[in-house]
């Protein structure tokens, strides 16, 4: 009996060994008869241009340092207008400045002859070129310095930037993947768009970087002469005095008779009047002594 429940089992372990067998064999042969994925297509749906993203923005802000823009203007009074532009001039060109804009004017009504320079200098070597100006002076009238910090917005022009050139290389990489003519020109007008905006960007980036590296100072210096005379007790002082108090006098004048005028008129009428009034008057005394 016991012989016969052993023989049971071990048949029953078999059968059931065979039948695991089977089956592995079975999903075995499924699997290698299964269809192969279909294959991509050269432009897929991942890679078309609607499904191209923007790339995460890179943050610049660790790696640059602070920007600043510096600006101001000096007016001063000089003795001596031709020195004090050679001096401004040479101490320029020594810290490798220039100058951007220069101008020139009189003013005959108070004697004052007037220069005023609009330089760049380099932004390290500013405040050597501001004490060098301000020791030329005979005496300061007005001084105005500022710094404009720029940093936050030198940083957010740097990164649109650098994920633009980000998104223009992806667009490249799509350009060699695309096939259809359609794709080719959708896609290169994406790139004639990202190279417009990069080229606009990096613009602002050298404008910000010129104003950065290079401060702006409008110097203007002057000098006033006195009025030969002008003490009062020279002639020609007096003479000159005299011809334009008499001019001024005849402008009045004339100015108050023609502001007058409806008075005259009317004072002409009645002198008029008056004298065919008198003439006619005689005329009758004349009459009436007749014989």
């Amino acid at each position: 009996m016991r012989q016969l429940i052993w023989s049971l089992f071990l048949i029953s372990t078999l059968f059931a060994c065979k039948n695991n067998s089977k089956q592995a064999d079975f999903q075995t042969q499924e699997m290698a008869l299964a269809a192969p994925p279909p294959a991509s297509s050269p432009l897929s749906e991942a890679d078309r241009v609607d499904a191209v993203k923007m790339p995460p923005e890179v943050n610049s802000a660790s790696v640059i340092d602070k920007k600043i823009i510096k600006e101001g203007s000096i007016v001063f009074e000089t003795n001596d207008i031709q020195a004090t532009r050679k001096i401004i001039t040479d101490s320029l060109k020594r810290l490798g400045g220039y100058v951007g804009e220069e101008r020139e004017s009189n003013n005959s009504e108070v004697n004052r002859k007037e220069y005023t320079l609009s330089v760049r200098i380099p932004a390290q070597n500013f405040e050597k070129f501001l004490n060098t100006v301000s020791t030329s002076a005979d005496r300061i009238e007005s001084k105005n310095i500022s710094s404009r910090d720029v940093t936050t917005e030198y940083i957010d022009v740097t990164t649109r930037l650098n994920n633009q050139k980000l998104l223009e290389n992806r667009y490249k990489d799509l350009l060699q993947k695309a096939s259809k003519m359609a794709d080719v020109l959708e896609v290169e007008n994406k790139l004639s768009e990202i190279r417009t905006n990069i080229e606009a960007t990096q613009g602002q980036l050298n404008y910000l970087n010129k104003q950065v590296a290079y401060s702006s100072l409008d110097v203007t210096f002057f000098t006033e002469t006195a009025v030969k005379g002008g003490d009062g007790n020279g002639f020609s002082y007096k003479f000159k005095r005299a011809l334009g108090d008499s001019w001024e006098l005849l402008e009045s004048l004339f100015f108050g008779i023609i502001t007058l005028w409806p008075v005259l008129l009317i004072i002409g009428v009645i002198v008029w009047l008056a004298r065919i009034w008198l003439r006619k008057r005689r005329s009758k005394k004349v009459i009436t002594s007749a014989p």
